[in-house]
């Protein structure tokens, strides 16, 4: 980010805050929104995850704080201001593990679920409100990036390809985006699959 205000420095403002600072996310968020000048797109992108199959907590505790306290807290915080001014964007760096449980990873996949089902809660909200807030649920399979962790990966995809994809899908106002395009055969798969086989793999 440095690297492109650096580029452009009167056309990029950069800060940085720890998403889970509760207390101070609004703060932080209209400061940002000040010095913009006004905000009509949101991505949230914070995320993490670890590989914890002995279930320690002190890795599953910070998924959630992450995944779930800081999601909720940033997408109302920018829902409700998308609301008083009629119109915006939200998007957010979902995952596709948020289709199915995961025993590798359970805390991970369980966020990613709670991220996806509120997406769509507040995409169901916007049009009973007849509002233009497009609500825009992008989600990864595997990327090159310290995040992809574990064995037997596939379809991985560059981080730049899965960039250009992102940018392509905000700026279509899509409001569900598998990234890359493939992994909407693994979608497909995972939610047909009946729970006795799944759980079996």
């Amino acid at each position: 980010m440095a690297e492109l205000k650096h580029e452009n420095p009167t056309n990029i403002y950069t800060a940085t805050f720890d998403v889970t600072d509760f207390e101070h996310n609004e703060t932080h968020l209209m400061q940002l929104v000040d010095q913009l000048g006004g905000i009509d797109l949101l991505i949230y992108c914070a995320g993490i995850g670890e590989l914890n199959e002995q279930l320690n907590i002190a890795l599953e505790l910070p998924t959630i704080e992450v995944n779930v306290k800081a999601f909720n807290q940033i997408v109302v915080w920018a829902y409700k201001h998308f609301e008083q001014q009629k119109a915006g964007q939200i998007a957010v760096i979902t995952s596709i593990a948020g289709l199915r449980g995961g025993a590798i990873a359970p805390a991970y996949n369980a966020s990613k679920a709670y991220q996806l089902n509120y997406l769509e809660g507040l995409r169901q909200k916007a049009r009973k409100q007849k509002l233009p807030i497009t609500i825009t649920d992008l989600r990864p399979g595997f990327v090159d990036t310290p995040m992809a962790k574990g064995d037997q990966q596939f379809w991985v995809a560059s981080p730049q390809k899965a960039a250009l994809q992102i940018f392509n899908a905000i700026k279509a106002n899509k409001n569900v985006s598998y990234i890359t395009k493939r992994w909407q055969i693994i979608a497909w798969i995972l939610n047909l699959m009946p729970r006795f086989l799944y759980e079996r793999s």
